[in-house]
């Protein structure tokens, strides 16, 4: 039996949007970066056509556009990465742009490719001719 006048919480309803924050203020900064970072990374792979379950798909616009933001976030957050950090994702971006040279039908002038205002002009290993 229960008592009427008793209450089954025993305070406020905790904000879920509170949750959310203090969990998030105990993620490092390096993890968040990171985490966008490799968001940005697949859904540029997505857009030019190298997923395995959409090899067909390939909007190059897109993927530019992802590139060029995933270049600003590294180059902006590249001190507070570190190299440890910052190195893959630097070699996954250069192998995007890379994919993206190739599959573009209409080359971009010498340093105007995706990213490359951030990075310089990127250019195909001697091992990759």
């Amino acid at each position: 039996m229960t008592d009427s006048g008793a209450t089954s919480q025993s305070g406020p309803t905790p904000d879920p949007l509170s949750t959310v924050s203090r969990d998030i203020a105990d993620v490092p900064s390096v993890e968040i970066i990171s985490t966008a970072a490799l968001h940005l990374m697949s859904a540029a792979a997505v857009n030019l056509g190298l997923a395995e379950d959409l090899p067909d798909h390939k909007d190059l616009d897109e993927a530019r556009s992802l590139i060029d933001a995933l270049a600003g976030l590294l180059d902006a957050s590249a001190p507070s990465l570190g190299h440890h950090h910052a190195a893959p994702l630097r070699d996954g971006l250069r192998s995007l742009q890379l994919a993206f040279k190739e599959s573009s039908t209409v080359p971009d002038e010498p340093g105007q490719g995706p990213g490359e205002k951030y990075t310089g002009q990127v250019h195909p290993t001697a091992a990759g001719r």
